[in-house]
């Protein structure tokens, strides 16, 4: 996957496109990250008689293939290559040519 923890992205499908933020949380396995400031209205229902219920904010996950790296030297969503120097593989810009990692 070409997404990790830390990166900034911005989110280029569905409702909340536009956003950049930052990847909290990377799930490779089915393919989807947690975005900083993407979240969701979720009703609570009330537990108890004297408690009411409550509409709160939930941090939602977002395919892998709805983001965009953002590079840190050309500042604009890119897409990521790999390149191979000294048995060592790093990530690249590949509108700018600079190394990510």
């Amino acid at each position: 996957m070409k997404i990790k923890k830390g990166d900034t992205v911005v989110i280029t499908a569905g409702k909340e496109r536009t956003k950049t933020g930052k990847v909290l949380r990377v799930f490779p396995d089915i393919e989807k990250v947690f975005v900083e400031g993407v979240t969701r209205k979720k009703h609570k229902r009330a537990r108890t008689q004297d408690k009411k219920g409550e509409v709160i904010q939930v941090p939602i996950s977002i395919a892998v293939s709805s983001v965009k790296l953002v590079c840190p030297r050309c500042g604009k969503s890119a897409r990521v290559g790999y390149e191979v120097a000294a048995g060592k593989k790093s990530r690249i810009c590949k509108k700018c040519g600079q190394h990510i990692d």
